[in-house]
């Protein structure tokens, strides 16, 4: 079944599809594994670039809130990143707390889990009409490139690399992208998981 014959589906069977093969990531071992480690992961990542994240062992537990945090925490610091409204060391690592900057963290993070989670069923329990690992991989590529679209300007600094004004516009605009791409995503290969032939 072809990508367009996909989208010309009927949309509440659509819809139906992609909501049963979502719940099939969570209900197998296999596949929520695979869905929690990469999301652990990629936030884990997604912190320590944004520099919310950082290994300190050399510093004492310690933990500071900002004054008046409700409003610190929507100030921006980037295109896509907010100010932190504590500082908490561990002994291990130092994390910045930014509430903003972990909800996009988490929906990203969630959002890339299932899409991989799913790309693991469409290649282990692919549909009669087959699918490749190639293809699958293809299809979780919104999930993996729209974790750039918040990390981009920080790597952009970290490499010493001048970004226009144009360049920074461009990664805020390209975050609801990468979201909407990442939540289209599993309804293309929802089409390609055999849902009845699929064990716990």
């Amino acid at each position: 079944m072809s990508i367009v014959s996909r989208f010309d589906m009927d949309p509440k069977r659509r819809i139906n599809e992609t909501l049963i093969t979502t719940l099939l990531v969570f209900r197998r071992r296999d596949s929520m594994a695979i869905a929690a480690v990469i999301a652990i992961g990629y936030l884990a990542a997604f912190l320590w670039v944004v520099g919310d994240l950082a290994f300190r062992p050399d510093v004492a537990t310690n933990l500071i809130v900002v004054d008046d945090p409700l409003v610190r925490m929507f100030e921006r610091t980037g295109p896509a990143s907010f100010e932190p409204v504590a500082l908490l060391d561990t002994g291990i690592v130092r994390i910045l707390v930014s509430p903003v900057n972990v909800a996009i963290g988490l929906l990203i993070a969630g959002l890339v889990g299932v899409n991989l989670g799913l790309t693991y069923l469409a290649v282990v329990q692919p549909a009669a009409c087959g699918i490749s690992a190639g293809s699958g991989l293809f299809a979780s590529l919104p999930a993996l490139l729209s974790g750039t679209v918040c990390c981009g300007p920080v790597v952009l600094i970290a490499l010493g690399i001048q970004a226009s004004s144009l360049l920074l516009t461009m990664f805020t605009w390209l975050l609801p992208l990468g979201i909407v791409l990442m939540l289209l995503s599993p309804v293309y290969v929802a089409g390609k998981i055999d849902v009845a032939g699929t064990t716990a």
